[in-house]
């Protein structure tokens, strides 16, 4: 597996041969952002892009990336590819889908986190294509995974290694393995011994890559829901390995968490959820059933089933957010 430089940007000006467009996309992109309170881009903001903007919200900018790629073969391939508009379908998992995400959250949480925070104080991860990593911090520096591989990029070079254990990837990623990196988790993952070798597979792998990119697409697109309050950046944290976002009024008692887990304990398969802050409003609503949790669940096999995936689950997202502001 041939791992490339990658500037998301970059790649999605290739795309969009005319040249008419300025391109948004949803992964991280160089050069890295200085702006203390993140020290990361917000993909779909629009403000400071000069020019046609091509977005993947409808709304935002002059056109879509759908309706581009309506017109052109190239540019439809391109943006189902990086889960920018001409939307494919979730596929069913495959056979080694558990221990891959168990894998990777360990990745996720005792190497990568780690990395970003020693550079800026943030834990904050991200969808990548084909995977997760950092936003660009440092010097254009960035950590992802593509399938089994860790990527570890810079502005002169790219090295990858195939993910065999938490020591060895800290190693390669040259931080020290520790349990207790980051003192405020209320919820640390437990780990495993970090010499444990670890079965990632490469096509599970990119299958959670994908899931991060369905999910992120249809978060970005969550938080400019007309009149939303206090809307959040979307994430993908380290501790619970799912990308999410917040909004709502926490003094009304309407915020929550919006989010997409690839699975966990109390689940093998992934799902979406809503959970509020202050606890569901209305016990006896069925849409408010998940167990294990006080929120709602959309689970992947209920996705699946689903003629129009993606309109699915913002139309659960959309529910949840009306049902708590009124």
């Amino acid at each position: 597996m041939t791992i490339e430089h990658r500037d998301p940007l970059a790649e999605a000006r290739v795309a969009l041969t005319n040249g008419s467009y300025e391109p948004l996309v949803i992964e991280p992109a160089p050069p890295a952002d200085l702006d203390p309170d993140f020290y990361a881009d917000d993909p779909t903001d629009p403000s400071g892009v000069t020019g046609s903007v091509v977005s993947p919200i409808a709304g935002i900018g002059h056109a879509t990336w759908s309706d581009l790629a309506a017109d052109d073969p190239e540019i439809a391939a391109f943006a189902a590819d990086h889960w920018l508009g001409n939307f494919r379908r979730l596929a069913p998992l495959g056979p080694n889908h558990t221990e891959t995400r168990e894998a990777l959250h360990q990745v996720a949480f005792f190497a990568i986190g780690p990395k970003r925070h020693a550079v800026n104080g943030k834990i904050g991860l991200r969808y990548t294509h084909r995977g997760f990593g950092t936003p660009f911090f440092g010097g254009d520096e960035q950590v992802r995974v593509e399938g089994d591989q860790l990527v570890h990029q810079t502005s002169d070079e790219v090295r990858s290694t195939q993910i065999t254990t938490v020591k060895t990837a800290a190693a390669f990623l040259g931080v020290p393995y520790v349990v207790d990196w980051f003192p405020g988790f209320h919820d640390p993952l437990k780990p495993v011994d970090p010499d444990t070798e670890l079965s990632v597979d490469p096509q599970a792998g990119r299958a959670i890559g994908d899931w991060f990119g369905f999910a992120t697409s249809v978060l970005e697109e969550l938080r400019r829901t007309h009149g939303a309050a206090d809307v959040s950046r979307v994430q993908l944290w380290p501790e619970h390995f799912d990308p999410a976002m917040e909004m709502g009024s926490a003094d009304a008692g309407g915020r929550a968490s919006y989010g997409a887990s690839p699975g966990d304990g109390s689940s093998a398969e992934p799902y979406l959820y809503v959970a509020p802050w202050s606890g569901v409003p209305d016990e006896s609503d069925s849409y408010w059933s998940a167990e294990g949790f006080g929120g709602a669940l959309l689970s992947y096999s209920e996705l699946l089933e689903s003629d129009d995936q993606r309109q699915t689950a913002l139309g659960f997202f959309r529910e949840g957010w009306e049902r708590l502001s009124g």
